[in-house]
């Protein structure tokens, strides 16, 4: 009983060390194909699994979490896989995956996919790795961005221009029903670093 007692209070401490000795990672995410570029730099734990980047993704460019997400790194898929749903090429279970790992294997730069319908392609770069601040309180921090995430199931990047063109044309017959359709309102160039941060802060890590 005691040597399997030490053993815990050993692992306990082993990951406690990890946790007090992690790096940041310093990540700039990247929607392509749209315009004007909608991009997000952030601090996130190097030890975060890619489970839990879902969610910071998600959170940090404003999207609604309601489609399926994979990434895609050296060529090798990693999502959630699903019995129920067998492919030819396997889907490495994300929850198992941490940041830290992928980085020590030599990544730099690597691709999110949200909904694949819509199929938005966020490139995500490892621009640093840095030392966490004494006493900071926020797990997750934006550092910068720009622009507002297009709207949930607008049709992708093609369907995103269209969008647009038809907000800023009153003329045009769409607009009117694509002002409806958004809810009264769309400014493609809203981002609010503040509020962006006060959404990551609730993520548990």
């Amino acid at each position: 009983m005691a040597s399997r007692r030490s053993a815990t209070d050993r692992s306990a401490v082993a990951r406690r060390v990890a946790e007090l000795t992690a790096l940041n990672v310093q990540l700039r995410i990247e929607l392509r194909h749209v315009k004007p570029a909608v991009w997000r730099c952030l601090l996130v734990p190097e030890r975060v699994t890619l489970a839990k980047l879902h969610g910071i993704v998600q959170a940090a460019m404003g999207w609604g979490y309601g489609h399926l997400h994979e990434f895609e790194i050296a060529r090798q898929r990693y999502g959630t896989p699903d019995d129920d749903w067998p492919d030819s090429a396997p889907v490495i279970d994300e929850r198992r995956v941490r940041l830290q790992s992928l980085i020590e294997a030599g990544t730099k730069r690597f691709t999110y996919i949200y909904d694949f319908g819509d199929y938005w392609e966020h490139r995500i770069v490892v621009e640093d790795l840095v030392i966490p601040r004494p006493g900071a309180t926020q797990s997750v921090l934006c550092l910068a961005g720009e622009n507002a995430c297009p709207p949930e199931d607008v049709g992708g990047s093609a369907g995103y221009a269209e969008f647009l063109e038809a907000l800023n044309d009153p003329d045009r017959e769409e607009h009117n029903r694509m002002i409806t359709w958004i809810g009264g309102s769309f400014d493609p160039s809203a981002f609010n670093l503040g509020d962006t941060n006060q959404i990551l802060k609730s993520i548990k890590l």
